[in-house]
C-alpha cells in the first residue's frame, strides 16, 4: 500500500478522516521517480508526514519524492471514532464490512504483530488489541 493511498480513505463506518495508520514493515524502492508536476501530490492528508496539507506553512516542500518509493508491507488502519482497525498485509489494505471479515485470520494476525504495534503505536496499541471492533484479544488468556 502507498502512503498516498491515506488521503482519499475514511473509515467506511463513520466517514472519519484522516484515518490512523501505523507502519509495521514497508519496503523502499528507490527506482521509483515522483514525475507528478505538482506538490504535493495528497490534496487533504499527508501520511507520510502524519499531517494535514492545509496546516503545513509550504505545502510543496513536502517530501513527496521521499514519500513515492515506499510501499507498506505490514500495517494497520485505525478509525479513532469507531475503534475499528484494518490489516494491511502483504502491501493489501483489507477494508472489509464487518459481516465479511474472517475473524480467525485476522485474530493471528494481531496476535502476531502486537509486540510490534505496542512498540510503533503505544498510544493506540492497546486500543486495537483490547477493545478494536469487530476483534480484538480481550478474550485471550
Amino acid at each position: 500500500m502507498k502512503y498516498r493511498l491515506m488521503d482519499v480513505l475514511a473509515c467506511p463506518y463513520d466517514k472519519t478522516f484522516p484515518l490512523r495508520l501505523v507502519v509495521l514493515k514497508r519496503t523502499e524502492h528507490p527506482e521509483r521517480q515522483y514525475t507528478w508536476p505538482r506538490k504535493p501530490f495528497c490534496e487533504e492528508y499527508c501520511a507520510y508526514r502524519d499531517l494535514r496539507i492545509k496546516d503545513h506553512p509550504k505545502p510543496d516542500s513536502l517530501p513527496c519524492e521521499e514519500c513515492h518509493k515506499w510501499e507498506i508491507e505490514t500495517g494497520v488502519i485505525y478509525c479513532p471514532s469507531c475503534g475499528r482497525w484494518y490489516p494491511i498485509i502483504e502491501e493489501i489494505p483489507r477494508m472489509l464490512p464487518d459481516e465479511l471479515r474472517n475473524e480467525k485470520e485476522e485474530l493471528q494476525f494481531l496476535e502476531s504483530i502486537s509486540e510490534q504495534l505496542k512498540t510503533y503505536a503505544p498510544d493506540i496499541a492497546e486500543k486495537i488489541l483490547q477493545e478494536g471492533r469487530p476483534f480484538n484479544l480481550s478474550k485471550k488468556i
